[in-house]
């Protein structure tokens, strides 16, 4: 089925339930070639053209179609709207995949690597559902932690980000050179109308994580009135409540030396963690530090 229009589209779910939407089928057709998925049909959204752009709205809103493209928006206009959007969809993967892999699709698959996740986390977006009711908007961590889950027949039309004008920063460790998945990542905003700092974690967890305690201490160490300025100590600080609030350390350690029940091949420092966990806990502090130190300057 290819409707022209999200009414179109919602209609066709309706009509056959077990229906499977598609748009830029990254993860669907990985999926599928798998074995772990054979949707009965499928819904092609490719020709519904008023999800493949954006505009303004009052209030200082930018409102995203779910239909975006990673390479449209890491184009040079879109980063001068969203710059850590833009970075995040940047490094979703190769040409092809960020050619035809969508932001919906990131949303919807809700994949815990996925890139735009912590930024739109970070950024307190929200997204709007059409279905067979009308259309809701829910905030997009509601959407993805599943405490406000899509119903029947609903589609991701659009996402509303709020434009704070003020600098914001993603960046993502991976575990080989060139496109690859993210092992973590951390996703960094200001808001300067509330004296704020808004961070969120990704692909250490199934959802993005917000450590808020951590937010709410490091707003209180910047130089709001004056350059933004930020005590080195701070900074560092920050990484390790950031990477100690997201990252938390196992209950069960192991014997001094020997290995660490559950962790496979990996062995435990004496009275330590598991060394991934060391090394997961590293990656995100040393993110969260960077990403924060290049936010201020």
């Amino acid at each position: 089925m290819l409707p022209a229009t999200l009414e179109e589209a919602v209609e066709a779910l309706t009509a056959v339930p077990a229906a499977v939407p598609v748009a830029g089928g990254t993860d669907l057709m990985g999926a599928v070639n798998a074995g772990l998925l054979r949707p009965p049909a499928l819904v092609g959204l490719g020709r519904i053209s008023e999800l493949r752009g954006w505009r303004y709205e009052d209030g200082g809103t930018a409102v995203l179609g779910a239909g975006l493209t990673h390479a449209r928006m890491g184009r040079p206009d879109f980063a001068a709207l969203i710059p850590a959007l833009a970075d995040a969809a940047r490094t979703a993967g190769p040409p092809q995949i960020r050619n035809s892999g969508t932001l919906g699709g990131n949303i919807a698959t809700a994949d815990p690597t996925g890139d735009t996740l912590p930024v739109l986390a970070a950024l307190e977006a929200t997204v709007t559902l059409a279905g067979p009711g009308g259309s809701r908007e829910i905030p997009v961590s509601h959407l993805l932690t599943g405490l406000d889950p899509m119903r029947p027949g609903e589609l991701l039309g659009w996402v509303r980000v709020p434009l704070l004008h003020a600098p914001q920063v993603y960046l993502k460790a991976t575990g080989r050179s060139g496109p690859a998945r993210a092992t973590a990542s951390v996703a960094l905003v200001l808001d300067p109308a509330r004296r704020a700092v808004r961070c969120a974690v990704g692909a250490v967890a199934p959802v993005p994580l917000r450590p808020l305690e951590a937010e709410a201490w490091v707003s209180g160490c910047i130089d709001w009135d004056g350059e933004r300025g930020i005590d080195p100590a701070a900074l560092t600080a920050f990484g390790e409540y950031v990477a100690g609030a997201c990252v938390p350390e196992p209950q069960g350690l192991a014997e001094p030396g020997g290995a660490v029940p559950g962790a496979g091949d990996e062995t435990a420092s004496p009275g330590g963690p598991p060394a991934a966990a060391q090394r997961l806990r590293r990656t995100v502090s040393v993110l969260a530090r960077r990403a924060l130190g290049r936010a201020l300057k």
